[in-house]
């Protein structure tokens, strides 16, 4: 008689991990005429994404004034976050080496001119005629 052995496989077996899922239960704004539903959330993205307000407003099919009207924080905020993003990535390039966005940031942030000079450095000397 003989025995027959389980076969092995050399993959170590997964072990399932379950996974907790919380359920969050966002509320969407009503607004307008016609009650239409907006998410708040779904503004800040729009904004973020560099969305203009009657782009916003057109997508969700509500008139412009009425978006700023309620979703003003939303706007400012995702418009923000689109600058600090913006930033970050300029910065990145320039430490990277690209001496266009260098140039650029030069300008920008330390009030650097193409002819060498600073804002700081616009003060007249303090010599006179008699001084010379």
């Amino acid at each position: 008689m003989t025995q027959e052995k389980p076969l092995q496989s050399n993959s170590k077996r997964r072990r399932k991990i379950p996974r907790i899922t919380e359920t969050v239960q966002v509320e969407a704004v009503v607004v307008g005429r016609a009650g239409t539903p907006v998410f708040p959330k779904d503004v800040f993205k729009l904004a973020q994404m560099g969305c203009r307000d009657a782009e916003i407003a057109r997508w969700f099919g509500i008139h412009g004034s009425t978006l700023t009207e309620n979703f003003s924080d939303e706007l400012i905020t995702g418009r923000e976050s689109l600058k600090q993003s913006l930033r970050q990535a300029q910065i990145r390039l320039a430490l990277g080496g690209n001496c266009a966005m260098l140039i650029f940031l030069g300008k920008a942030y330390l009030g650097q001119r193409e002819d060498g000079s600073s804002a700081d450095d616009m003060q007249p000397l303090p010599f006179t005629d008699t001084d010379i």
